[in-house]
């Protein structure tokens, strides 16, 4: 979520996607971008972007192990094959 003039931080935007939410029913987004001096269109778009990765923040630290420990697989895993075609380019040339 971006600001007319950049000059809210992430707990700031986060802020005015909760009041956005809450003023479903009660208010408008305008009401809530007008409050903050901010272009309209910004709390609808924070919205989109925190119902569309709001699972991610509630994802737990399992998951962000599992998710460590695959990148760290794939690291070794590539790690490997460098040391392959290092070795196999070696090989080739020699002949």
């Amino acid at each position: 979520m971006s600001t007319q003039n950049g000059r809210y931080g992430p707990a700031s935007k986060f802020k005015v996607v909760l009041e956005a939410l809450r003023a479903e029913g009660h208010g408008t987004e305008a009401e809530v971008a007008r409050a903050y001096g901010i272009h309209p269109v910004t709390p609808s778009n924070g919205k989109r972007q925190f119902l569309e990765r709001g699972p991610e923040v509630f994802g737990g630290k399992e998951e962000v192990k599992a998710c460590e420990k695959r990148i760290a697989d794939l690291e070794r895993v590539v790690g490997e094959k460098e040391v392959e075609i290092a070795l196999l380019t070696t090989f080739s040339k020699g002949r």
